[in-house]
């Protein structure tokens, strides 16, 4: 069992407090734990697990889909941040909730769903997450009845939050889609979740991110890296060996600054890489598909995990002393060398599995199967939506809001649910 409130004494009653107030629960579990509980049993975490990671869950029985992919990525978090002092349970949950408002076909979901909701204020997966954790995830309603979704604490939500501003907030956007298009800026909170993103946020001047958010994203980081190259090595997309040959080496750093880091030169990617081959566990021999290679290719990963989180915890303590540290005591630290090798690990997925010119093909069909979904919703009226869908267009009273309820119906299903409400709709 993880820390209780007691024992840490590092948060308040302001972290702990909830949108809508709750009766107390039995002791012998914190309301970080609870929170945890919450997300572990919500229907939108399981739907993860029929969700596109970087292929698609029905191509391969081995390759990671979105709910793995989070279940990773809290594993990290737990254990980076109770190396530096946060509770653990917060950053777990987070983590574990990072991705839950991604919408069928990940990524190039997003992109296809933003680009028929701009009449509601687009779409974007993190402001989605909001969304489902303070609305539309059944658990807990207000005096009014309306749903107020998990009712997290005020810290839990706090470090999901992985861009806390709107749109109208959000910073220029930077990188590109696989198609070479401009992508999309990034934010965390619809217009319409203002209200609780302002409780959220109380105390909290600017857009300054909570530490346990901080490490949310690293860890996020730190697995996408590290497990998409393993999936694409697996699924024979990337042959490590092509770090040899410095020409096709050199092409994925283009795609590497392209995507992910925009001001560093070769000479810094080749030195990152080389850093990486210094493990023992780095692979000699071609990936055969063995158990040897994949153990091998296990003990790489964990390697990498590992090496990045120590980086991290040395720099982060030599900033702020050994003290635990929470909240907006401070900030993570990465240092240079691993940011760099973290996104020349990324750049290989990039540019040998996003960006493969079969898979462009495929995104431009998913994103026009999706805005159909959204047309075909909007002509066929409510009766076609899921019931708790049904109830939140009866009560929009503008154009907007009802679009607003159609994109939250289509971003709920699966790559195979979409797919089948497509083929039944058309």
């Amino acid at each position: 069992m993880g820390s209780t409130e007691q024992d840490t004494g590092l948060y308040d009653e302001h972290d702990r407090a909830r949108w809508v107030p709750e009766p107390p629960k039995r002791a012998n579990r914190s309301s970080f734990e609870r929170d945890r509980a919450r997300v572990v049993h919500s229907a939108a975490l399981r739907r993860l697990a029929a969700k596109t990671q970087v292929v698609g869950p029905q191509s391969d029985d081995f390759v990671r889909n979105r709910l793995t992919h989070s279940l990773e990525v809290a594993q990290v978090a737990r254990d980076l941040g109770r190396t530096l002092g946060c509770d653990p349970d917060i950053v777990e949950t987070a983590a574990l909730a990072h991705d839950l408002g991604h919408p069928p076909f990940g990524h190039n979901g997003e992109r296809g769903l933003d680009e028929v909701s701009q009449a509601c204020g687009g779409f974007e997966g993190n402001a989605q997450t909001l969304r489902i954790l303070t609305r539309l995830e059944a658990k807990r309603a207000d005096a009014r009845g309306r749903s107020v979704g998990l009712n997290l604490t005020r810290a839990v939500l706090d470090a999901a939050t992985k861009y806390p501003w709107t749109r109208a907030e959000a910073p220029p956007a930077q990188g590109v889609h696989a198609d070479g298009q401009p992508a999309g800026c990034k934010f965390g909170v619809y217009d319409d979740d203002v209200p609780v993103f302002t409780w959220i946020r109380d105390g909290v001047t600017g857009t300054a991110k909570c530490l346990e958010a901080q490490i949310m994203d690293l860890a996020d980081d730190i697995a996408y890296s590290v497990h998409d190259l393993e999936d694409g090595v697996v699924a024979g997309k990337i042959d490590l060996a092509v770090v040899n040959d410095v020409s096709r080496r050199h092409e994925v750093w283009t795609t590497t600054r392209e995507w992910y880091l925009p001001d560093t030169s070769d000479e810094e990617l080749d030195e990152a890489l080389a850093r990486l081959q210094r493990q023992a566990s780095w692979p000699t021999l071609p990936y055969d598909g063995s158990r040897g290679a994949l153990a091998a290719l296990k003990d790489l990963t964990s390697d990498v995990i590992g090496a990045f989180c120590k980086d991290v915890e040395r720099a982060t303590h030599a900033d702020h002393g050994p003290g635990p540290l929470t909240r907006y005591d401070g900030q993570v630290v990465v240092p240079r060398e691993t940011e760099v090798a973290i996104g020349a690990l990324k750049g290989f997925a990039a540019h040998y599995v996003i960006r493969a010119d079969d898979r462009v093909a495929l995104l431009e069909k998913q994103r026009a199967i999706l805005a159909e979904l959204v047309a075909q919703l909007r002509l066929r009226g409510p009766n076609e939506l899921e019931p708790v869908f049904r109830a939140d267009h009866a009560a929009a009273t503008t154009d907007a809001e009802r679009l607003r309820v159609v994109v939250d119906q289509v971003a709920s299903l699966t790559d195979a649910s979409a797919l089948a409400w497509h083929a039944r709709l058309r």
